[in-house]
């Protein structure tokens, strides 16, 4: 697999991914997301090609104190053959790189699969509530 920063064109097959992986919701316009990301820090959206196919991605951000996980997703027909440790492992150097002393990143509770990965590649449950609040409500794009 090659690891690459995202491109333009990547977009339909990014977001195809994630909707195979269940990362969408209707109140986060997948489209409206990337737009957002290309605006800060795109070097920190990364896919990874196999065979000329986006079979990972990851989003990842950083704003000067914690650094940040979004939109992992591997396709089914990949998984557990360590695609997914590679480009968080990439992420992670390229986070590292920006001085991040710490990676934080959510996952639904229902999601035991993610939870598990993550468990295995070293990061832990924080005592933390995660808390949110929507500045926009997006409209999903036709």
């Amino acid at each position: 697999m090659i690891i690459r920063q995202f491109q333009p064109q990547d977009e339909d097959a990014v977001v195809y991914l994630w909707k195979l992986c269940g990362l969408t919701r209707p109140s986060n316009d997948p489209h409206k997301d990337i737009r957002r990301k290309l605006r800060v820090r795109p070097d920190l959206f990364l896919v990874g090609v196999l065979d000329g196919q986006i079979v990972a991605c990851v989003m990842a951000g950083y704003e000067g104190h914690r650094g940040w996980l979004h939109y992992w997703a591997v396709h089914a027909s990949h998984q557990r053959e360590g695609l997914g440790r590679r480009i968080v492992t990439e992420a992670e150097d390229r986070l590292r790189a920006s001085g991040c002393p710490k990676v934080n990143l959510q996952v639904r509770t229902s999601n035991r699969a993610a939870i598990s990965f993550y468990e295995r590649i070293g990061y832990s449950i924080d005592d933390v509530v995660s808390m949110g609040k929507r500045l926009q409500t997006d409209q999903p794009s036709t």
